[in-house]
């Protein structure tokens, strides 16, 4: 199987460049210990975490100037976690969670081309029960909506790991599960608000998501 292609590219934020290795494209894919293929991840998706979304960098850019004194911070499904590695260069205590087994390796090559700390990561499930993370003041994610099906795993997840005071972005696409998400977070006890983000010049193509806010 030959290797991965890999590029680097730097963006920029108002805090900081953020340096990066990302796969070349979605054609990329390397499995030879079958550690992919157990966890249940077919090829089709295994590229997906390894490249920058709109969602993401909308994220990302929120994360840059966002108050984060004291705060706990947790990604979910970081993906190539761009938003964690922009807290990371405000020093912001950031934890990166995703379930593919190659965001481990991709993440320590960030944060090294960054100069900055080691980002804790764990590899888990929303289906995890016992992930030994602890709880947070602050949830991240972006375009986690997309399967109906896993929706009230992702907010039993997140519920699993928000302190008792907590607020949770996630920065949605614009799937059509938003409003069935925002439902299940709000039968458990969160508040919950939307709002299209203030400027995405920085994105090639118009943004049609949305930021959803949820708060106890």
């Amino acid at each position: 199987m030959p290797s991965l292609r890999v590029s680097y590219q730097t963006l920029e934020f108002s805090c900081a460049d953020i340096h990066l290795r990302t796969l070349r494209d979605l054609q990329q894919f390397s499995d030879d210990t079958g550690e992919a293929e157990r966890l249940g991840i077919p090829l089709p998706s295994w590229p997906l975490f390894g490249v920058i979304w709109d969602s993401g960098q909308v994220l990302a850019h929120l994360m840059s100037s966002y108050d984060i004194a004291g705060k706990r911070i947790l990604e979910v499904g970081c993906g190539i976690a761009l938003a964690s590695l922009v807290l990371n260069s405000r020093g912001a205590d950031v934890t990166a969670t995703d379930y593919h087994p190659e965001v481990a390796n991709f993440l320590a090559e960030n944060v090294r081309l960054n100069g900055g700390r080691e980002i804790p990561f764990v590899r888990t499930g929303w289906q995890d029960q016992d992930t030994d993370l602890g709880r947070f003041d602050l949830i991240i994610g972006s375009d986690l909506i997309y399967e109906l099906a896993d929706l009230g795993m992702l907010a039993a997840f997140i519920d699993r790991h928000a302190a008792p005071s907590c607020e949770v972005l996630m920065v949605d696409p614009g799937r059509r599960w938003q409003t069935h998400f925002s439902e299940k977070m709000e039968q458990l006890g969160y508040s919950s608000s939307s709002s299209v983000p203030e400027n995405t010049e920085y994105l090639l193509n118009p943004f049609e998501g949305k930021i959803l806010r949820y708060k106890r």
